[in-house]
């Protein structure tokens, strides 16, 4: 189910995605804090609609300004430990990783899920871009569900 809410313009774009990261300083005291502020804080989403005849407002976050965007949570690529990884199961990320060198750190550490928090596999992607995990885990890439994400 979509959501309408405003983002900087630049960011209004149908695909583009994005984890919302909650309120920034500049929104204090600003009219328009309830149409922005509606989204749940650390979650990925992405634009599906672009509101047409919405006029871009000002804001004191993003320099050219907010337009009002139709936005859907948006499934959540990760590396998950390989045992029990299958579509429809519960999969928990394996830990934080200090390799940012490490083609697979993006998905080992990804933006819009958290450590210590249970996901449902919503479809197996395959092995991950690494070839060997600099900790020694066994890992497959998954696609979390956006429901869980």
């Amino acid at each position: 189910m979509s959501t309408v809410t405003l983002i900087g313009t630049r960011l209004a774009e149908i695909g583009q995605e994005f984890v919302y990261n909650g309120e920034a300083t500049g929104c204090e005291g600003c009219p328009y804090r309830s149409q922005c502020l509606n989204l749940t804080e650390g979650k990925r989403y992405r634009v599906t609609e672009i509101r047409k005849n919405a006029q871009t407002l000002d804001c004191a976050v993003h320099d050219t300004g907010v337009r009002a965007v139709e936005v859907e949570p948006a499934a959540v690529l990760a590396n998950v430990p390989s045992r029990g990884a299958y579509a429809g199961s519960k999969a928990t990320l394996e830990g934080p990783c200090p390799h940012v060198e490490c083609p697979s750190h993006e998905y080992c550490v990804p933006d819009g899920a958290q450590f210590d928090t249970e996901y449902r596999i919503a479809e197996i992607k395959g092995d991950p871009p690494h070839e060997h995990c600099y900790l020694d885990r066994s890992l497959t890439l998954v696609e979390l569900s956006s429901d869980d994400a």
